[in-house]
């Protein structure tokens, strides 16, 4: 039996103590003295977050197929005992083993969001590891020093902001050079090199970046001069690692199943990755080029497995595009009869509002019924033409009209604010358009048809951020009170509406919005920024209750730092980029074309309609080929 890291007193004085205790279902338990590699897999969060990542829950599958290595799981912990363990100098510790995750070979970091990077500098803190890279001794022995800090993840395709604080980074997907990675570890670990040797034959494999080995010089004007390998073993770009193959890659049909309830409660059938639209504000959409889809053979079987280890009652299809999925009809109608007797609900998000959704709507009308959820991401057809949507309000008015047929009252609309070249006019079309959803509803089913239910649509606007290898990377973003302004006028619209009682409207910290904002495009200098407002006491920033802007404020002041450097300033065609060493496949004169179409408003047809020649066939798969 496992001893426990924390006494009873303790997990009975913190809130949700199942968090912390490890042991559930399907989770991988293996002898220490029989592994090579101890691998300390991190999602900087709280638990219930953490353990909904599917990337994490694929590499955790992944690692612990290998007989050599033992994969544990980590998460930050609460603030309630995060005072506790610095209270009590009780170090950071991996649920599986309970064992301090100091003594690791690896802690690796899922940079999922960019306002997670002080729960970064917690979880290291919390580790007794150095915050910053350079003073983890480059020549110990490995195995004998600290583990080598690794980031992966989406923010991991700008690292520079954290890059102060990691040894290295992955870029790109996980299942194909981590096995390389791995040998090359347990080899050299054998062999008694050092940290610093292993790092430099590290960097030889596709997609690894090991920041000690650039340097950046900087214009007066604050932008970025140069960008440079300083050691041989260092490439010039970093060519970004793609799975080609979807159905022969690792995938966790026996995920571990967690004590409490968390944000993903469900099995998770990941069907495509990419998507080929090419929304001009979605760094997803872009740096997950080209489009590959999985089979109906490899999925049906996924389901099965699934259901059968986790005893779910609920398969949500993940991708970016659900019904962009070629045989999204075929799938859905399949899982509809397997799981209609066994009361398993079908989840069907990021929906796209097409005939193919249509044709699938008719086949789950009988289904359990949740809500449904789609993403206009902007009010106005200008707008949806200028980020390059592609749908139109009667694509949205027919098919919630279809959606309330087939029994369905809730309706979630996700929309940006503050998108380039935005109007008040297009704000106002915002509440218009969720108005004019509601009132569907009544044209729709007829009252005696309604049996007491009211329609609920839910509008939730988030602020725009742009992000690196998007058309937007050179456009500035709004200031806090504008986003403010406009999420006011969408509030006021919709209270006022004729159908205000069938309308909600959510919208984010216009403040966190703008930090974001910061660290999206942020270079070095950002990172002391970062280590000073985790100095100052900031953690869980994403967390509403937790943020505190006054402190980051001091930290940039103190760090002579200017915010609007980073937001609010329009970017030159030539300038470079902190992110412009890695290349993701697509060309950064492909995304300059994609903005200058934007202040055309003029549409890109996706990608199976017509090839635009952004540069991801190249590698060879997925929809480039098909």
């Amino acid at each position: 039996m496992i001893k426990l890291a924390l006494s009873d007193e303790i997990l009975l004085s913190v809130e949700h103590p199942e968090r912390y205790i490890g042991r559930e279902i399907n989770s991988v338990i293996k002898n220490k003295n029989e592994v090579d590699i101890r691998f300390a897999m991190c999602f900087p969060d709280v638990y219930e977050i953490g353990m909904s990542h599917l990337g994490i829950q694929i590499l955790y599958e992944m690692f612990n197929k290998r007989s050599d290595t033992w994969c544990e799981r980590v998460y930050s912990p609460w603030i309630d005992l995060d005072r506790i363990m610095r209270e009590r100098h009780i170090p950071l510790y991996a649920l599986e083993s309970q064992e301090p995750v100091k003594n690791f070979d690896f802690l690796g970091i899922t940079l999922q969001y960019e306002m997670c990077y002080t729960n970064v500098l917690q979880v290291l803190d919390l580790s007794d590891i150095p915050l910053l890279a350079k003073d983890r001794d480059p020549d110990a022995i490995l195995g004998e020093g600290d583990p080598i800090v690794i980031g992966g993840g989406p923010c991991a395709y700008n690292p520079e902001p954290v890059a102060a604080f990691f040894d290295m980074f992955y870029i790109g997907e996980g299942e194909t050079e981590y096995d390389e990675l791995l040998y090359l570890y347990s080899s050299m670990k054998k062999k008694r090199v050092t940290r610093l040797e292993f790092l430099e034959q590290a960097a030889h494999i596709r997609g690894m970046y090991v920041p000690t080995f650039y340097e950046a010089e900087y214009n007066e004007d604050r932008t970025l001069k140069s960008f440079q390998a300083v050691n041989k073993n260092a490439p010039d770009k970093i060519l970004k690692a793609v799975c080609t193959d979807m159905d022969s890659a690792p995938y966790p049909v026996d995920r571990v199943i967690p004590f409490i309830k968390v944000t993903q409660d469900r099995s998770v059938l990941e069907i495509q990755r990419g998507c080929i639209r090419g929304c001009r504000f979605c760094q997803a959409g872009m740096i997950y080029r080209p489009v590959r889809e999985k089979s109906l053979d490899t999925l049906k079987k996924h389901a099965q497995a699934m259901i059968e280890s986790t005893g779910d009652d609920e398969i949500s299809l993940s991708s970016l595009s659900t019904s962009d999925y070629t045989k999204i009809a075929e799938l859905v109608k399949w899982l509809v009869e397997t799981y209609k007797e066994k009361f398993i609900n079908i989840s069907l998000p990021s929906l796209r509002i097409d005939h193919v959704f249509l044709e699938m709507m008719e086949t789950i009308q009988d289904s359990k019924k949740g809500s449904l959820t789609f993403a206009p991401e902007a009010g106005s057809q200008r707008m949806r033409n200028v980020i390059n949507k592609g749908i139109t309000t009667e694509n949205i008015m027919e098919g919630s009209a279809i959606c309330f047929k087939a029994g369905y009252s809730k309706v979630k609309l996700y929309f940006m604010l503050g998108l380039p070249g935005e109007t008040d006019e297009d704000v106002l079309a915002v509440a218009s358009l969720a108005n004019d959803v509601a009132m569907n509803y009544f044209d729709t089913v007829p009252k005696e048809e309604r049996k007491g239910v009211r329609v609920m649509v839910t509008s939730s606007a988030s602020f725009f951020v742009p992000k690196p290898f998007t058309p937007f990377q050179w456009v500035p973003m709004d200031r806090p009170e504008e986003f403010v302004r406009k999420a006011h006028m969408v509030n006021e619209a919709m209270e006022s509406a004729i159908n205000h009682k069938s309308l909600k409207f959510q919208y984010h910290e216009s403040g966190i919005s703008e930090l974001e904002g910061v660290f999206a495009r942020g270079d070095r200098k950002v990172a002391g920024v970062i280590l000073k407002a985790y100095e100052k006491g900031c953690m869980y920033d994403a967390w509403t209750e937790s943020f505190d802007r006054a402190k980051w404020d001091e930290a940039f002041m103190e760090s002579g730092i200017d915010i609007a450097f980073y937001t609010r300033r329009e970017r030159a065609h030539e300038e470079l980029f902190p992110w412009d060493f890695i290349d993701i496949g697509v060309r950064k004169d492909f995304l300059w074309q994609e903005l200058e179409a934007s202040r055309e408003e003029r549409v890109t047809p996706n990608c199976r309609e017509h090839c635009s020649g952004c540069g991801a066939a190249r590698f060879g798969a997925g929809v480039c080929y098909n």
